[in-house]
């Protein structure tokens, strides 16, 4: 049985989410909004079909996906790309990986104790983004 990722998660850190968002050519405004907002993540999880909410102040991006299926995913509101994804079980983890027009992007997603981590991937970026559970 895969893991649980049901629930509110609230954003605890965020590192390196400027350089991401550099390598994802987001503008100089938008990034220096982006990276003062906490973020809060509401997943719903029904075995491998996924619900994902990111909820901010500024913006919010839903996803929704099946594990081990492609899909096409436009990425509207964070820079506006259309990308290939496909989301993968990696023992508990769930791996992303997005083709498109940049080089080596996608994420990693994984639970340990109350604490989901987040590992999002785009070139030679790299930002861990941990959040707690709320509910």
């Amino acid at each position: 049985m895969p893991a649980d990722y049901n629930g509110r998660w609230e954003m605890v850190s965020n590192e390196n989410f400027e350089e991401l968002m550099k390598s994802l050519d987001i503008d100089f405004a938008t990034r220096k909004i982006a990276a003062h907002l906490s973020q809060t993540k509401v997943i719903v999880q029904n075995g491998d079909k996924f619900e994902t909410k990111t909820l901010s102040t500024f913006r919010n991006y839903e996803v929704n996906f099946t594990v081990g299926e492609e899909f096409e995913e436009h990425t509207k509101g964070l820079d506006n790309r259309v990308v290939k994804t496909l989301v993968q079980w990696d023992g508990d983890k769930l791996v992303c990986v997005q083709t498109g027009e940049k080089k080596n992007r996608g994420w990693k997603q994984w639970i340990e104790g109350d604490l989901l981590h987040l590992e999002i991937t785009c070139e030679d970026k790299v930002c861990h983004q941990v959040f707690k559970k709320k509910q």
